[in-house]
């Protein structure tokens, strides 16, 4: 269902509050078709992104370790991306 999430539990350095909401955030968006947030999404969809964040941080603490590292990287740990996103937030900042 949601190829684009990426698997967390095993990461070296471990999955950051970052990584897991973003993951609850795309979670949400495919389950919802939300894909812009209005007056009247915003609130139920960010308090569904927030309470699958706080649920998927204590599932990956409770959970064992795992034997192997996922094969992907999370798409916050590649340059591409973490470029992109630093370039919105300047953008934000600036603006």
């Amino acid at each position: 269902m949601c190829r684009n999430i990426t698997t967390l539990r095993g990461l070296e350095p471990h999955a950051t509050d970052a990584e897991i909401e973003a993951a609850a955030r795309q979670y949400v968006r495919k389950v919802t078709g939300v894909q812009q947030l209005s007056d009247a999404t915003r609130e139920p969809f960010e308090r569904a992104v927030a309470e699958i964040a706080h649920i998927t941080t204590h599932l990956l603490e409770d959970l064992p370790e795992r034997r192997r590292p996922p094969t992907t990287v999370p798409p916050l740990r590649r340059p591409e991306v973490a470029a992109r996103v630093a370039a919105r937030q300047a953008a934000r900042e600036a603006g």
